[in-house]
């Protein structure tokens, strides 16, 4: 009888669907102490159409949150947890993911689009070649708004190679776009996902002339659905899912009507943009992911920072071990990779560049690939997964170093989460490699955390304080470097060589001359790995 009234103690709750790349979660917190109660976790299956595609299944999401949440509110009644505490509902979700559905019947037209590669050397060849960017001849290049824009476009040398520095229109318009959404011209923003499926899959193209089509990301989908679907769902997304698909202007805080002409995509299709913490009918709170983090991270300040350790703007680090343990099959578990790497302690020379799909931030180069160098005879898998987490630690780094120089901000720390944070190997080559402490929360699911707070601070919900002297339970782990910078600053560099070659790599198909070759091949990868 005590247990179950301190649990009808517990006082207010709130909750958060967090629906990532790899697996949906749902998670219940304590409103005044961020205690996690309880959860429960759906992987999500992925599919590979073609070389640089990624796609989920849109009802298989769906029903991946109601199985969390029936899961997770089951686990709270065998608990003794009352349910109906439960406040207020946050979603948190990955970002670019591109959806388009019927309204009239509820139906996805088509798979949610998580990478999408156009299948030329050149994108920028294959949207002049389609029409996607061929400027009209009153756009804008004349004005002088575009030399405002030349002014303020800062783009860094290496988003000028190739076709950029050639073809004027797309200069320009990439500075265009730069300046409106604050973007590179890129596959992995919504809106050519988005054209793409209006031009090449037949149920979209007629659901946009029928007025039937809804375009949104996954948060638009779930909200839509869970809100009361074709009955009368909210058709919304946030601002930070917005940002994020090269057709929101960061200056007005709404979709741009250019943009949206200059892609031809009907604004109708077009979610209603709302805040980030406001109820939007059953649901509360919506953040992209990142964001989320960075809310639970309480990261309220000028040059506070924060790196989720999943997929995210960087983009493929977080795939690094899934490669390694499905494609290569040199470990089962991520704890493995953790004692492998530990039991050598460096990678002896061995650079692991994981562009699986391209190079995102901050080179926005999709046809870089993949690229292991500085093999020797000496060299087994034990290195590989050493500079398997140093790669993630340098694609951090990379990202670090272009915020200093955007903002003129140098960080003092960088806090840190998600669910590779429980390699405390990685954790400490992060902190030697930037050369600053990293901190560990104690709780590590705070991207579930941050939209669950947005949800709970909701004006009309108001059950949870922003101020982080209210939450005084949550506490962290440091971690200090322990090389000196010199040496920090060598392993750097002879990364940002491995990153060179594997931009400049020239895709071509494999031409067999001779069983030989493949012989060889696959000796020394039997040898490498064994």
């Amino acid at each position: 009888m005590a247990a179950s009234s301190n649990r009808i103690m517990l006082g207010p709750l709130v909750a958060a669907i967090d629906q990532g790349t790899s697996s949906t979660r749902f998670l219940v917190f304590n409103a005044k102490t961020a205690e996690l109660l309880s959860h429960h976790q759906v992987e999500i299956k992925q599919s590979f159409p073609k070389e640089g595609w990624v796609e989920e299944d849109p009802k298989e999401i769906l029903q991946s949150v109601y199985e969390c949440m029936d899961r997770t509110c089951e686990k709270m009644t065998q608990l003794n947890i009352d349910i109906s505490n439960i406040k207020a509902v946050g979603v948190t979700n990955q970002r670019e993911t591109t959806l388009v559905w019927d309204k009239e019947t509820g139906e996805p037209l088509y798979n949610a689009i998580v990478f999408f590669k156009v299948p030329m050397k050149s994108k920028f060849k294959f949207w002049l070649k389609t029409g996607y960017f061929s400027p009209p001849p009153d756009f804008l290049f004349q004005t002088e708004i575009y030399q405002n824009i030349e002014k303020n476009c800062a783009y860094q040398a290496t988003l000028h190679k190739t076709l950029l520095a050639k073809l004027n229109n797309i200069s320009y318009f990439s500075c265009f776009i730069q300046h409106k959404t604050g973007l590179p011209i890129s596959t992995y923003f919504s809106a050519v996902k988005l054209r793409w499926l209006m031009d090449n899959v037949e149920k979209v193209h007629e659901a946009v002339l029928s007025h039937r089509a809804m375009f949104g990301t996954v948060d638009s989908w779930l909200i839509w659905s869970l809100t009361g679907g074709k009955k009368g769902g909210v058709h919304c997304t946030d601002v930070t899912n917005a940002s994020r698909t090269m057709l929101f202007n960061i200056h007005t805080m709404d979709w741009d009507p250019e943009l949206c002409k200059y892609f031809d995509i009907p604004m109708e299709i077009l979610p209603k943009v709302r805040s980030s913490s406001e109820i939007y009918g059953l649901m509360v709170s919506c953040l992209g992911d990142q964001s989320a983090a960075l809310v639970g991270q309480m990261c309220f300040k000028d040059g506070q920072a924060k790196n989720t350790y999943d997929f995210g703007s960087v983009a493929i680090a977080g795939a690094v071990v899934p490669w390694l343990k499905n494609n290569l099959g040199i470990i089962q578990t991520s704890t493995e990779l953790e004692q492998l790497a530990a039991d050598v302690g460096t990678s002896y020379g061995c650079y692991f560049v994981p562009a699986f799909s391209g190079l995102y931030a901050p080179y926005w180069e999709p046809s870089a690939r993949g690229i292991i160098c500085g093999l020797t005879q000496f060299t087994n898998r034990s290195h590989l997964a050493f500079a398997a987490l140093e790669a993630v630690c340098f694609q951090t780094r990379e990202i670090l170093d272009a915020m200093n120089q955007d903002s003129g901000i140098h960080l003092s720390q960088l806090q840190v989460d998600g669910g590779m944070t429980s390699n405390r190997l990685l954790m400490q080559l992060q902190a030697d490699i930037l050369c600053i402490p990293v901190v560990k929360p104690s709780m590590p699911e705070t991207t579930a955390l941050g939209a669950a707070m947005a949800a709970g601070a909701a004006e009309g919900v108001s059950v949870w304080s922003l101020n982080p002297e209210d939450l005084t339970e949550v506490t962290s782990e440091k971690f200090e470097p322990q090389i000196n910078p010199e040496e920090s600053e060598l392993r750097y560099a002879r990364w940002k060589k491995a990153v060179q070659r594997a931009m400049n790599w020239e895709t071509t198909e494999p031409v067999n001359n001779g069983n030989g070759v493949f012989f060889c091949l696959f000796v020394f990868v039997f040898c490498f790995l064994f």
